[in-house]
């Protein structure tokens, strides 16, 4: 262990008050100089731990929602980040674990309404409220809490547009000109400076982490891009719908939200970013009988004298040093049960039958490197922790 520095090892387990003098852990700490063990008891009363750097308390915001209990399954593991305050509306006073049982096993405060939160014992907010609910409360906070928004209300710089395909005004017009938008890979930098940050949706990760870099690159022309994208049944929320019954969704597939799916400005004004020019794309989601997982296959036309290969070369040297973006050899497809549980995007690019034409897949899981996962990456950048710190889950398969 010779690469651990001083550090303090908690056991937590409920009936670890005990006497340690004999137990395998000693052997441990005396290869750390200045390690120490604390039992659960003696954790729980100091109010920082010492994880060789600083310690940060966030808040979570709408942690009864998927995109909350995912925040805080990832926080688990993290060595810098501890939750000490989770709101809810309908589930406040409750624990989180008797809305979420698998996470039974996390030291966590109850629940409590937004109105009745303390900000003073918090230095950073994930906020996963609906859409629509997040400006006024944003704008409301200490300005001197980092901030990443998982919801649209901050994503759309224009808010005309944004009025437009949410159906009512923005409430923070000021507080939008202050957002970043949170694509990691694309914008590291704005981020790592940002007080506020708007996550990207789920499709827009996936669409927009392989085409960015290729419309900057001149590699594929700007019209006529064709996006056919599928997701699991938790991109829609927690909240009882009908039309997300399991008879409703079972057994088949169905497209949604055709030609005024809400993602689609968003992935608009990305790709118009990246080449400098208006862009619009034909965008179809299809709704999925899975949980989670999210897969979008993009029909491109390449500029003249570009091939297929070229767009893989320029994706593996792209995302070379990338932890999280993978370009897959040549000829392997993405499957979603390979990203599952995890904050990576896998990425191919394979011939289109029609010359001149290529098609490229994505995918992602949609709780994490589309919500969740971004969000604890966007936050790391924030608060000056290694990027990948909370996040380095393999996939989970079968």
């Amino acid at each position: 262990l010779p690469h651990i520095k001083s550090t303090q090892i908690i056991c937590c387990q409920k009936n670890w008050d005990v006497k340690l003098q004999d137990h395998p852990l000693r052997t441990i700490t005396k290869q750390i100089p200045g390690t120490k063990i604390l039992t659960k008891t003696e954790a729980e009363k100091s109010t920082t731990v010492d994880v060789g750097g600083e310690s940060a308390r966030v808040g979570v915001l709408g942690a009864s929602g998927y995109t909350g209990s995912e925040i805080v399954r990832l926080l688990a593991t993290h060595p810098n980040l501890r939750v000490t305050m989770m709101t809810a509306d309908r589930k406040a006073g409750q624990s989180l674990a008797s809305v979420f049982p698998h996470l039974i096993t996390q030291d966590l405060p109850d629940m409590v309404t937004v109105k009745d939160a303390d900000f003073s014992k918090v230095d950073a907010v994930f906020c996963c409220l609906p859409h629509g609910t997040t400006q006024e409360i944003i704008a409301a906070l200490p300005s001197d809490l980092k901030v990443v928004d998982l919801s649209a209300d901050f994503r759309l710089r224009n808010t005309d547009t944004y009025e437009g395909w949410y159906n009512g005004p923005h409430r923070a017009p000021e507080l939008q000109k202050e957002a970043v938008y949170g694509l990691t890979e694309i914008y590291r930098e704005e981020v790592r400076a940002a007080r506020l940050v708007a996550n990207p949706g789920c499709y827009p990760t996936s669409v927009q982490l392989p085409l960015i870099p290729l419309l900057q690159a001149g590699l594929i022309e700007k019209d006529n891009i064709i996006i056919n994208a599928n997701s699991g049944v938790s991109g829609a929320g927690r909240s009882a719908k009908e039309a997300n019954l399991y008879t409703e969704i079972a057994e088949g597939i169905h497209a949604y939200g055709i030609t005024r799916h809400r993602h689609v400005p968003e992935i608009e004004q990305g790709l118009t970013d990246a080449v400098g020019s208006e862009v619009t794309v034909s965008f179809t989601p299809n709704l999925m009988p899975m949980s989670r997982g999210m897969m979008s296959t993009m029909f491109v036309v390449m500029k003249a004298g570009v091939s297929v290969d070229d767009l893989h070369q320029h994706l593996v040297h792209r995302y070379h040093d990338e932890e999280f973006v993978v370009v897959l050899p040549k000829g392997i497809a993405p499957h979603t049960h390979h990203v599952r549980g995890s904050n990576y995007c896998l990425v191919n690019v394979f011939e289109d039958r029609i010359t001149g034409r290529a098609i490229i897949i994505s995918v992602i899981d949609n709780l994490v490197k589309g919500a969740s996962g971004q969000a604890l990456q966007n936050m790391n950048l924030m608060m000056g922790f290694p990027e990948e710190s909370g996040l380095l889950q393999q996939p989970l398969f079968p």
